[in-house]
């Protein structure tokens, strides 16, 4: 096939979605399939084999450094997929650019499939903009319905998308690289950097830093594991409008910026156990990546946890949104270590059988179906029609 993805974000920027999008365009460039990225994203240009990444004009999201979203882009769109025209378009964000890609679509009669990446009317309540909230879910409900088919990272949001009538919905998991992420990776040598002692134990987190992550939950978490345990350390791994502010009201955590790669594996490895209090991801691919790490994760009853933690087996959940739930619940997880390795060795095995090449295998699927779900014009025929 010939894919179009079309995406506000793309790497080397270090988030999920950009990240996912990135393990799905491997394997589809990989099985021989031809795409071309399409993204305001920085530092994303030229060509590598069956990809041709295409950088269109951004602007930086306000409050978030180093993020864009792309600008109405209908007429650009519609000439280049009118002069070469895609078997099918994916839309993995729902900003200007990828609006502007589903008219495009429309306008050429291409299929056009959508992603479910973020929840952006829960984020609008985290930056003083709840009355919005509305007015986004039925922007992204109308956005998702002009989309032959939405991609929703698991089956319960499936679900609610669904029931909240959003069309046509189905699951496209997330994987992780079990190679990548790994208890081998430990290192004593970089807890001895953190100052910790033996016997204390390592809190982590990584994502971003910033509001919509619900991390004061995540100081309190530590704190009450701190109260029994003063050696303890929290290191908190990303970057983002609130880590300014966090760091200088806990001088003792640990911040180290966004890392990647064998560096990023090893700072999982070499914990002790996981915190991820956000009540907004759709996800969360840190989750999978955490419990590879051989990692037990202290997490709510959504997304990645939901999905793939046993409660009291490879992990512990807290009811959606029981904050004195969570803190117990990563008190326990403080304070027995055997319980620690035994959730953590556990994690691994339960999330080894989900790779990224299943994942892709199936993305490449679902965009096959949509191409042949309607009668199109051969490629590089254009088809006008007046739909705007």
């Amino acid at each position: 096939m010939y894919i179009a993805l079309v995406s506000e974000t793309y790497r080397p920027e270090t988030n999920g979605v950009a990240m996912t999008l990135g393990r799905l365009v491997d394997h589809l460039a990989a099985s021989g399939h031809t795409v071309d990225v399409i993204t305001p994203a920085a530092r994303c240009s030229g060509d590598d084999g069956n990809v041709a990444t295409v950088t269109l004009p951004g602007l930086d999201l306000p409050g978030y450094p180093g993020v864009r979203f792309g600008l109405p882009a209908v007429r650009r769109l519609t000439s280049r997929w009118h002069r070469q025209r895609p078997d099918v378009v994916y839309v993995a964000t729902q900003g200007p650019l990828g609006w502007a890609a589903v008219r495009a679509a429309k306008r050429l009669q291409l299929p056009a499939v959508s992603g479910y990446h973020t929840h952006f009317a829960d984020y609008s309540r985290h930056y003083g903009l709840g009355v919005a909230a509305p007015v986004l879910e039925g922007y992204l409900r109308r956005f998702h319905r002009r989309t032959a088919l939405t991609l929703a990272p698991t089956a319960a949001l499936a679900d609610e998308l669904r029931r909240s009538g959003f069309g046509s919905v189905d699951v496209l998991p997330r994987g992780v690289d079990t190679t990548q992420f790994s208890p081998e990776h430990r290192d004593r040598s970089l807890r001895s950097s953190w100052g910790v002692m033996p016997g204390s134990t390592v809190v982590l987190y990584v994502g971003r830093i910033a509001p919509e992550k619900n991390l004061e939950l995540a100081v309190r978490a530590f704190r009450a594991i701190q109260a029994s345990n003063p050696q303890a350390r929290f290191v908190l791994v990303g970057d983002g409008p609130s880590r300014a502010d966090l760091q200088d009201r806990n001088p003792d955590f640990i911040f180290t910026g966004t890392l990647n790669g064998q560096t990023l594996a090893e700072y999982y490895a070499s914990a002790d156990l996981f915190l991820f209090p956000s009540l907004t991801d759709t996800f969360g691919n840190v989750v999978m990546e955490a419990m590879a790490s051989g990692l037990p994760v202290a997490a709510f009853d959504s997304g990645a946890a939901a999905e793939h933690i046993r409660p009291f087996y490879s992990g512990v959940i807290a009811p959606f949104g029981d904050a004195d739930r969570f803190v117990a619940l990563s008190i326990l997880l403080g304070r027995e270590q055997r319980l620690r390795q035994r959730f953590g060795a556990l994690a691994r095995c339960s999330v080894r059988r989900h790779s990224w090449n299943q994942v892709g295998q199936r993305f490449a699927h679902l965009l096959e179906q949509a191409a042949g779900s309607r009668e199109a014009s051969p490629r590089g025929t254009p088809v006008l029609s007046r739909v705007s």
